[in-house]
């Protein structure tokens, strides 16, 4: 949200609903897989999460040091396209905790309605929060951004290893 200028709850809503479904099916689908495959899974899915996440704010920083300050920011996290590839990048992991409720024998209903709703509400609440914090600097906030996601997946990378 700090690289968006404007408040529209369509776009508010359309991203959290967006990371909400990821990190409700991801469960789910990990949950689906079982334990046949686990060692496949677990084996890459902290590089394709480290990798996206770099390839999206290598490109937020490469755009926030643009000189011309009129220039279009292309990167738009409400583009559907940018948007999905957030939204799996910061899910993937969540596959694992579907394999470990398998592993447990929980039902999976009722978590992925709870980590679907939780996130929803946390997504909408910091997109938010990042539109009125963005439109209160003048720097250009696609810098720290990108530096951000890039320490995310390095996060996920240090934590898988």
């Amino acid at each position: 949200g700090i690289s968006i200028k404007k408040f529209e709850l369509t776009n508010v809503l359309k991203i959290s609903s967006v990371f909400a479904l990821f990190q409700g099916l991801m469960p789910l689908i990990g949950w689906f897989l079982g334990l046949g495959f686990r060692q496949y899974i677990d084996a890459y899915d902290h590089w394709v999460a480290f990798g996206i996440l770099v390839i999206l704010g290598g490109k937020m920083i490469s755009d926030g040091f643009k000189k011309n300050e009129e220039s279009t920011f292309s990167f738009n996290p409400i583009k559907m396209k940018i948007l999905l590839a957030l939204a799996l990048a910061t899910s993937i992991d969540a596959m694992a905790v579907g394999l470990s409720f398998a592993m447990l024998e929980v039902d999976i209903i009722m978590p992925v309605i709870i980590i679907g709703g939780i996130t929803h509400v946390i997504s909408a609440l910091g997109f938010f929060l990042g539109i009125k914090i963005g439109n209160k600097t003048k720097i250009r906030t696609e810098i720290p951004g990108g530096l951000v996601l890039i320490g995310i997946g390095v996060k996920i990378l240090i934590e898988s290893i």
